[in-house]
């Protein structure tokens, strides 16, 4: 295999794993986030289900069509007009990956309600965002690989954190 061909490999493979790492993390952080603050805003279940779906549906949409023109634009810029499937399957990974991710933190409003829905949603997400950092840091081989999960934990927690503070606060 010549060095060319590896390099196009290797672009493809962290192209496909970057949209994956930041659709899933993005998704876990937004979902949580604005589902734990509609919920505690005290709206109804069928509504938290339906923000929910809209939400995962619209921003995975969203998300993968802006990877693909960043990619492509990236590309352009670059002169490599070549690489515009690469852009394609990296549009196809963040929206799938956003969408996948989602079902996490809506899952537990679909079979319980109230704070015991809240808490399990953001449990699961925030152990979600912990395994996501602690495993891209071991694909990648890097050090502190906890260290990278907590990382990950805590900034994701900030915003799920936020989200639910702004709902508190905007309930009348």
């Amino acid at each position: 295999m010549n060095l060319n061909h590896k390099n196009k490999v290797k672009n493809k493979r962290d192209t496909n794993l970057r949209n994956f790492i930041f659709g899933v993390e993005d998704s876990l952080v937004s979902t949580v986030g604005l589902l734990a603050g509609v919920a505690a805003g005290g709206i109804t279940r069928a509504s938290i289900i339906t923000t929910g779906l809209v939400l995962i549906v619209v921003e995975g949409l969203s998300m993968g069509i802006g990877s693909f023109l960043t990619e492509e634009t990236a590309d352009e810029v670059n002169g490599d007009r070549e690489k515009i499937s690469q852009s394609i399957w990296g549009g196809i990974v963040m929206l799938f990956s956003y969408c996948l991710a989602g079902i996490l933190p809506l899952a537990p409003y679909m079979f319980v309600e109230g704070d015991l829905a809240i808490a399990i949603s953001v449990t699961t997400s925030l152990l979600g965002l912990f395994l996501l950092g602690f495993g891209t840091s071991s694909f990648y081989k890097r050090p502190h690989a906890v260290r990278h999960g907590f990382k990950m934990l805590i900034m994701g927690g900030l915003a799920v954190f936020i989200g639910i503070l702004v709902g508190k606060i905007s309930h009348f």
